[in-house]
């Protein structure tokens, strides 16, 4: 199965999480991530590796919380 992965990055004065091309709004940060998170889980628990990550200041993206498989490091 497709990894589900869940973006949370800034968005105007708040914040969104995106995931299969939709973008869900946040007043805050920490709500995004715990809605991120909380979504993530649902999908690992029907069997999906889950990952949510956050953009940085700098534009990368960093893992903040995996489900199943965590991918990092990868093989090198």
């Amino acid at each position: 199965m497709a990894r589900a992965i869940y973006y949370v990055l800034k968005s105007g004065t708040g914040w969104k999480v995106r995931h299969s091309e939709t973008d869900y709004e946040y007043p805050t940060q920490a709500a995004a991530m715990k809605a991120a998170v909380d979504a993530a889980n649902s999908s690992g628990k029907k069997g999906h590796d889950a990952q949510v990550l956050v953009q940085g200041h700098d534009g990368k993206w960093q893992t903040e919380w995996t489900y199943g498989h965590d991918p990092y490091p990868p093989k090198g």
